[in-house]
């Protein structure tokens, strides 16, 4: 009997209800927290889950994964509502997981649906029973849990933030609904006049619950009865349902402004409005506004934040900015809404239109300068007013008035901060017209200071004797103070996509990785593990790493990689490829130290792969990767190629691959060593072994050297040389790919061994001992070796080499049906 009720009440469930996905493989969207091989997918598939907050806007999926978790997990699943539960349903439910946890010696999973609306005292009380892992938390809010959750819980707590579902993330929601039989509309046979459904996608906003209500709204009232659950359905089953544009606009009616002027979107939509108005977009300014407007925004607050950036961001570049809009907002309190509408509209556009100048940070550059130094104020300007008698206060100054142009040359800053720069005028409007004149004076007044040049003394009308130097100044950029880049940038990264993810920093996986990062480089001597490390530094730049980007290394078996890949990317997954068991073996021992869903995924390459590169085994390695539900963002290459053929094998892989191994917006990133542009013999001899005195006796031969080896080396019959960093980026750029590169030489410390110096230069076994004698003579190379030989016993070489590094970008095949 019960489940004829409960059928009836799954009838009678709204469609968003209905279709709640029940696994996994039925979620939609949020690839960046719940895709392939994400740390949350591989938490949820092995029920080791720990404390998360779920933060997103309405409809993005929120409380939907926390039912695909209850389904999925073995422990105790209870679910609160903050808004209708109180202290006394929190202690019912704590005193449930315990008694769990006596009786079975399993956790409880709580569900806080709207989390941020308990007190801190109702937040408090969970925190004794998260940190004995009695409760494992799962909160869910629509605000910035990092400002409205208790902070205590946000560090026990692993945070994801959903993002508003995608309009092909909300075409498949539709044309699930459309096509399930047991939950949605599968029975019928839903048609769409052109731009209908297309309408309803637009309009939810990211929304799948609004999407999902305009859906059945549209579906269920455009037959005239609607009884699908009687033995003879009406509309029958079967039959055609059609959706007409009229209709859709009718079951969603109009877009509603996401906009809550006590949450993040206030913040996010006044920031794109300023950043507009900066960006002198009218276009976009207009439209920001307007959300605003719309939305019930205080136009005194607008007119606020617009007053700020005309100081900020126009200053004297247009002087009458801050009038216009000071005049605008006076005019905007005697008229009124909505009439006032056309003042915020004019000010902004005068705003958004005019040039540009943000030289007014001047003073935060100097208010940094103070806080860093407490600097004396110069003898010639303090008060002589006071004490000129007695401590000299004054003696010195010049008075400006009594000068030509009612301006000398003199120190004003302290002398600390002598040459300190805190003001450049831009080329943008007024200060277009002064800039040559506060350059020229700066200059001048410098000049004055560091070499002691005293002026002329005041006459009328007769210059100080100053000559301007001349004018290479107006040529500098506008600086950034340094003020800002302390607050705003990464100086040592570039710039980050938006972080979708935190995880609390666990003290216990940091020292597991150290160990392990220390490892490789404790077989190296110090130099050479500096320049791997540099190495290093620069993929993991290029790579542009999130916290839940998804990597593989291949050839992982030094470990340069892989440990702080995984350091970076704590909420995605790090997988390596090893070349040989050791290697797997060293690398499988450091990572027993760390948790489960912390470890990388590594695999031993099968031996029998002969071209490793070529796309069967390129495709083969990725399936199986796949098949154990994990696919890339980034997968890392060091030094793969050895000949121009290798470049174009991996080139031509990449292409072809299957598209369900290419991850939207994979990145292949590569550095290559090449040997064309190596350590030349001749130069490091006459650069680090001859002198000055000794030169002269060997120029002959090493003249006759640099030809041979520049011939040798760029000889194009010889695999090993025909190809350089031009032709790595053109071999994948003709496949399609968008490609950036960059060349380094880098320079590693290294011994010369009197056994490498005789392979060099054995003319018989060794193709350059060959080149060179033929070149040079062996009377002569015998010379050179013996110099070299002399040398190596203690000699510590700058030896160069030259890397390239490219990121390689591959497009996944993302094409949706958008209808049906």
């Amino acid at each position: 009997m019960s489940d004829l009720f409960d059928a009836s009440k799954t009838q009678k469930e709204p469609l968003a209800a209905r279709l709640r996905p029940r696994n996994l493989d039925e979620y939609i969207g949020q690839d960046h927290i719940v895709g392939k091989g994400r740390l949350l997918r591989r938490a949820i598939a092995a029920d080791q889950l720990t404390s998360v907050i779920f933060y997103g806007p309405p409809g993005c999926g929120k409380t939907t994964l926390a039912r695909v978790i209850a389904n999925h997990t073995k422990s105790n699943f209870i679910t609160l509502n903050a808004v209708l539960t109180g202290v006394a349903e929190i202690r019912s439910a704590i005193k449930q997981a315990d008694d769990y946890f006596k009786l079975y010696g399993k956790r409880t999973i709580l569900f806080v649906d709207e989390v941020h609306r308990w007190n801190k005292a109702q937040q408090d009380a969970l925190l004794p029973w998260v940190e004995n892992g009695t409760i494992i938390l799962i909160g869910a809010t629509t605000e910035n849990p990092f400002f409205e959750v208790n902070k205590a819980l946000v560090s026990r707590s692993r945070v994801f933030q959903l993002k508003p579902l995608t309009k092909e993330d909300l075409f498949k929601a539709a044309n699930f609904a459309l096509n399930e039989v047991e939950r949605g509309y599968g029975h019928w046979n839903v048609e769409f006049e052109k731009g209908a459904l297309e309408h309803l996608v637009d309009t939810a906003n990211g929304d799948a619950r609004s999407l999902l209500n305009a859906l059945e709204l549209a579906v269920e009232t455009t037959p005239e009865k609607w009884d699908p659950y009687n033995a003879n359905p009406v509309p029958a089953w079967g039959s055609t349902i059609f959706i007409s544009k009229e209709t859709a606009e009718e079951s969603i009616q109009k877009k509603v402004v996401l906009y809550d002027r006590d949450g993040d979107y206030h913040y996010d939509i006044i920031s794109a409005f300023i950043k507009s108005l900066r960006g002198r977009d009218p276009d976009a300014a207009m439209y920001w506004l307007a959300r605003m407007v719309r939305a019930g925004e205080d136009p005194h607050f607008i007119f606020r934040r617009m007053l700020i950036s005309a100081c900020e961001d126009t200053g004297l570049a247009d002087p009458n900015a801050v009038c216009i809009v000071e005049n605008c907002a006076q005019a905007f309190d005697r008229v009124g809404l909505p009439e006032g509408r056309y003042f915020l509209a004019h000010a902004a556009l005068y705003l958004s239109t005019c040039p540009k100048s943000n030289s007014s940070m001047a003073f935060f550059d100097a208010l940094s300068s103070v806080e860093k130094e407490d600097a004396e104020v110069p003898n010639h300007l303090r008060d002589s007013s006071r004490d000129a008698e007695g401590f000299g206060h004054g003696n010195g100054y010049l008075y400006p008035h009594a000068y030509r142009d009612h301006w000398v040359a003199q120190q004003y800053l302290p002398s600390e901060l002598v040459g300190r720069v805190f003001y450049t005028p831009t080329s943008q409007g007024y200060e277009a017209k002064i800039k040559e004149d506060v350059l020229s004076r700066r200059e001048i007044q410098i000049s004055a200071i560091l070499e002691g040049i005293e002026p002329e003394k005041p006459e009328s009308d007769v210059s100080c004797g100053m000559h301007p130097l001349p004018h290479f100044a107006t040529d500098f950029d506008n600086p950034i103070g340094e003020w800002w880049i302390n607050k705003n940038f990464d100086k040592n990264s570039t710039t980050k996509p938006e972080n979708l993810t935190f995880t609390p920093k666990n003290e216990r996986r940091e020292t597991a990785l150290d160990r392990a990062d220390k490892s490789w480089k404790s077989r190296l001597d110090s130099n050479r593990a500096e320049i791997l490390t540099t190495i290093r530094n620069a993929m993991i730049q290029l790579a542009d790493l999130s916290r839940h980007t998804r990597s593989l290394v291949w050839n992982a078996d030094d470990g340069l990689l892989i440990w702080e890949v995984s350091r970076k990317t704590p909420e995605g997954v790090t997988a390596g490829l090893c070349s040989n068991l050791r290697g797997l073996e060293i690398l499988e021992q450091y990572g027993r130290t760390l948790d489960d869903l912390d470890r990388p995924v590594l695999k031993l390459r099968p031996e029998s792969l002969e071209n490793y590169l070529s796309m069967q085994v390129f495709a083969k390695i990725l399936e199986e990767y796949n098949e154990n539900g994990m696919i890339f963002d980034r997968i890392f290459f060091r030094d793969p190629f050895n000949c121009q053929d290798s470049v174009d094998v991996l080139a031509s892989a990449l292409k072809n691959l299957p598209k369900n191994l290419v991850a939207d917006g994979q990145q292949i990133v590569i550095s290559q060593r090449i040997p064309s542009k190596g350590q030349k013999i001749w130069e490091l001899i006459y650069n680090q072994v001859l002198t000055e005195s000794t030169r002269n006796a060997y120029e002959v031969i090493l003249k006759k050297m640099e030809n041979a080896e520049k011939e040798f080396f760029g000889n194009e019959e010889n695999p090993l040389f025909d190809w350089n960093e031009n032709s790595v980026k053109t071999a994948f750029e003709e496949q399609g790919f968008c490609v950036k590169s960059a060349t380094k030489v880098i320079t590693e410390k290294r011994r010369i061994t009197e056994t490498e110096i005789n392979r060099w230069f054995d003319a018989e076994n060794s193709s350059y001992g060959s080149a060179m004698a033929r070149e040079i003579g062996t009377e002569d190379l015998a010379k050179i070796k013996n110099l070299l030989t002399a040398a190596c016993q203690n000699t510590l070489f700058n030896w160069n080499t030259t890397i390239e590094f490219l990121t390689v970008k591959i497009q996944a095949d993302t094409t949706q049906k958008k209808g049906l």
